[in-house]
Protein backbone atom coordinates (compact mmCIF):
# COMPACT_ATOMS: atom_id res chain seq x y z
CA UNK A 1 0.00 0.00 0.00
CA UNK A 2 1.73 3.53 -1.00
CA UNK A 3 2.36 5.79 1.73
CA UNK A 4 0.11 8.17 -0.51
CA UNK A 5 -3.14 5.65 0.07
CA UNK A 6 -1.86 5.70 4.11
CA UNK A 7 -2.28 9.14 4.35
CA UNK A 8 -5.78 9.93 2.68
CA UNK A 9 -6.86 6.73 4.76
CA UNK A 10 -5.28 8.40 7.92
CA UNK A 11 -7.04 12.24 7.21
CA UNK A 12 -10.65 10.27 6.42
CA UNK A 13 -10.69 8.30 9.59
CA UNK A 14 -8.83 11.71 11.12
CA UNK A 15 -11.44 14.08 10.14
CA UNK A 16 -14.54 13.27 12.42
CA UNK A 17 -12.01 13.67 15.30
CA UNK A 18 -11.44 17.14 13.40
CA UNK A 19 -14.61 17.58 13.73
CA UNK A 20 -15.11 16.76 17.55
CA UNK A 21 -12.17 18.98 18.37
CA UNK A 22 -14.01 22.04 16.80
CA UNK A 23 -17.11 21.17 18.78
CA UNK A 24 -15.45 20.70 22.02
CA UNK A 25 -13.04 24.10 21.40
CA UNK A 26 -16.24 25.87 21.09
CA UNK A 27 -17.63 24.45 24.05
CA UNK A 28 -14.72 25.87 26.11
CA UNK A 29 -14.82 29.37 24.15
CA UNK A 30 -10.80 30.03 25.75
CA UNK A 31 -8.69 26.96 24.56
CA UNK A 32 -5.50 26.71 26.22
CA UNK A 33 -2.61 24.68 25.00
CA UNK A 34 -2.88 22.05 27.75
CA UNK A 35 -6.16 21.11 26.38
CA UNK A 36 -5.24 21.19 22.82
CA UNK A 37 -2.20 18.52 23.86
CA UNK A 38 -4.41 16.42 25.67
CA UNK A 39 -7.14 15.99 23.24
CA UNK A 40 -4.78 15.93 20.45
CA UNK A 41 -2.28 13.08 22.17
CA UNK A 42 -5.33 10.98 23.47
CA UNK A 43 -7.40 11.21 19.97
CA UNK A 44 -3.65 10.37 18.23
CA UNK A 45 -2.97 7.53 20.42
CA UNK A 46 -6.78 6.18 20.70
CA UNK A 47 -6.33 6.41 16.67
CA UNK A 48 -3.10 4.48 16.49
CA UNK A 49 -4.18 1.60 18.88
CA UNK A 50 -7.69 0.96 17.27
CA UNK A 51 -6.22 -0.67 13.71
CA UNK A 52 -3.37 -2.01 15.21
CA UNK A 53 -6.03 -3.73 17.43
CA UNK A 54 -8.11 -4.72 14.59
CA UNK A 55 -5.26 -5.88 12.19
CA UNK A 56 -4.48 -8.54 14.99
CA UNK A 57 -7.74 -9.60 14.90
CA UNK A 58 -8.23 -9.71 11.16
CA UNK A 59 -4.78 -11.70 10.76
CA UNK A 60 -6.30 -14.75 13.29
CA UNK A 61 -9.20 -14.79 10.03
CA UNK A 62 -6.70 -13.64 7.14
CA UNK A 63 -5.78 -17.49 6.17
CA UNK A 64 -9.79 -18.25 6.21
CA UNK A 65 -10.24 -15.25 4.25
CA UNK A 66 -7.37 -15.36 1.28
CA UNK A 67 -10.11 -15.47 -1.99
CA UNK A 68 -12.43 -12.67 -0.31
CA UNK A 69 -10.42 -10.25 1.52
CA UNK A 70 -10.69 -7.56 -1.32
CA UNK A 71 -14.17 -7.98 -0.77
CA UNK A 72 -14.29 -7.32 3.16
CA UNK A 73 -11.83 -4.31 3.05
CA UNK A 74 -14.12 -2.46 0.04
CA UNK A 75 -17.31 -3.67 2.54
CA UNK A 76 -15.94 -2.26 5.68
CA UNK A 77 -14.32 0.94 4.13
CA UNK A 78 -17.55 1.21 2.15
CA UNK A 79 -19.95 0.90 5.98
CA UNK A 80 -17.02 3.35 7.85
CA UNK A 81 -17.27 5.85 4.46
CA UNK A 82 -21.11 5.86 4.65
CA UNK A 83 -21.23 6.03 8.39
CA UNK A 84 -19.00 9.12 8.47
CA UNK A 85 -21.32 10.82 5.67
CA UNK A 86 -24.33 10.25 7.69
CA UNK A 87 -22.88 11.40 10.88
CA UNK A 88 -21.86 14.21 8.96
CA UNK A 89 -25.30 14.89 7.12
CA UNK A 90 -27.20 14.32 10.56
CA UNK A 91 -25.31 16.41 12.75
CA UNK A 92 -24.83 14.04 15.14
CA UNK A 93 -20.49 14.77 15.72
CA UNK A 94 -20.76 15.82 19.13
CA UNK A 95 -23.01 16.38 22.36
CA UNK A 96 -21.82 18.81 24.78
CA UNK A 97 -21.22 17.45 28.27
CA UNK A 98 -20.67 19.61 31.04
CA UNK A 99 -16.82 20.61 31.89
CA UNK A 100 -13.93 20.22 29.97
CA UNK A 101 -14.11 17.16 27.52
CA UNK A 102 -10.59 17.48 27.62
CA UNK A 103 -10.49 15.36 30.82
CA UNK A 104 -11.63 12.53 32.66
CA UNK A 105 -14.26 10.04 31.14
CA UNK A 106 -15.55 12.50 28.79
CA UNK A 107 -11.97 12.25 27.21
CA UNK A 108 -12.24 8.50 27.11
CA UNK A 109 -15.48 8.27 25.92
CA UNK A 110 -14.64 10.70 23.04
CA UNK A 111 -11.05 8.87 22.40
CA UNK A 112 -12.31 5.54 21.83
CA UNK A 113 -15.78 6.92 19.98
CA UNK A 114 -13.52 8.91 17.03
CA UNK A 115 -11.46 5.76 16.56
CA UNK A 116 -13.42 2.67 16.66
CA UNK A 117 -13.77 3.43 12.81
CA UNK A 118 -9.79 2.80 12.94
CA UNK A 119 -10.73 -0.82 14.18
CA UNK A 120 -12.57 -1.41 10.87
CA UNK A 121 -9.74 -0.02 8.59
CA UNK A 122 -7.11 -1.99 10.63
CA UNK A 123 -8.96 -5.13 10.06
CA UNK A 124 -8.92 -4.54 5.99
CA UNK A 125 -5.19 -3.99 6.36
CA UNK A 126 -4.64 -7.41 7.75
CA UNK A 127 -7.10 -9.04 5.01
CA UNK A 128 -5.19 -6.98 2.63
CA UNK A 129 -1.57 -8.51 3.88
CA UNK A 130 -0.77 -4.81 4.93
CA UNK A 131 2.61 -4.86 8.02
CA UNK A 132 0.45 -2.12 10.37
CA UNK A 133 3.20 -0.40 12.38
CA UNK A 134 3.60 2.41 9.45
CA UNK A 135 0.26 2.92 9.21
CA UNK A 136 -0.80 2.95 12.45
CA UNK A 137 1.78 5.43 13.02
CA UNK A 138 0.82 7.50 10.13
CA UNK A 139 -2.98 7.27 11.11
CA UNK A 140 -1.90 8.51 14.90
CA UNK A 141 0.03 10.88 14.27
CA UNK A 142 -2.08 12.72 11.49
CA UNK A 143 -5.45 12.59 13.34
CA UNK A 144 -3.04 14.50 16.38
CA UNK A 145 -2.41 17.02 14.13
CA UNK A 146 -5.92 17.25 12.30
CA UNK A 147 -7.30 17.08 16.01
CA UNK A 148 -5.16 19.91 17.45
CA UNK A 149 -5.53 22.02 14.36
CA UNK A 150 -9.08 21.18 15.07
CA UNK A 151 -8.97 22.76 18.52
CA UNK A 152 -6.86 25.89 17.10
CA UNK A 153 -9.73 26.72 14.27
CA UNK A 154 -12.41 26.31 16.50
CA UNK A 155 -16.22 27.80 16.12
CA UNK A 156 -14.63 29.70 13.00
CA UNK A 157 -14.09 27.24 10.29
CA UNK A 158 -16.75 24.75 12.07
CA UNK A 159 -19.79 26.88 11.77
CA UNK A 160 -19.48 27.15 8.19
CA UNK A 161 -17.74 24.08 6.81
CA UNK A 162 -17.73 21.05 9.73
CA UNK A 163 -20.30 18.97 7.82
CA UNK A 164 -18.38 19.27 4.38
CA UNK A 165 -15.18 18.26 6.21
CA UNK A 166 -17.23 15.03 7.23
CA UNK A 167 -18.86 14.44 3.88
CA UNK A 168 -15.57 14.87 2.13
CA UNK A 169 -13.95 12.36 4.80
CA UNK A 170 -16.38 9.74 4.15
CA UNK A 171 -15.96 10.12 0.06
CA UNK A 172 -12.11 9.48 0.39
CA UNK A 173 -12.89 6.24 2.42
CA UNK A 174 -15.17 5.25 -0.36
CA UNK A 175 -12.85 5.96 -3.07
CA UNK A 176 -9.92 4.23 -1.20
CA UNK A 177 -12.27 1.15 -0.56
CA UNK A 178 -13.42 1.39 -4.31
CA UNK A 179 -9.40 1.98 -5.41
CA UNK A 180 -8.86 -1.36 -3.56
CA UNK A 181 -11.10 -3.17 -4.86
CA UNK A 182 -10.80 -2.17 -8.84
CA UNK A 183 -6.92 -2.83 -8.02
CA UNK A 184 -7.66 -6.99 -6.79
CA UNK A 185 -10.22 -7.60 -9.65
CA UNK A 186 -7.49 -6.50 -12.14
CA UNK A 187 -4.47 -7.92 -11.01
Amino acid sequence: MSTTTIILIAVGLSLDAFAVAIAASVMLGTVTGRQVFRLGFHFGLFQALMPVIGWVGGRTLSPVMHGWDHWVAFGLLTFVGLKVIREALGGDEFRATRGDPTRGVSLLMLSVATSIDAFAVGLSFAMLGVVIWYPAVVIGCTTGAITAAGMLIGDRLGARFGKRLGILGGLVLLAIGVKILVEHLWS
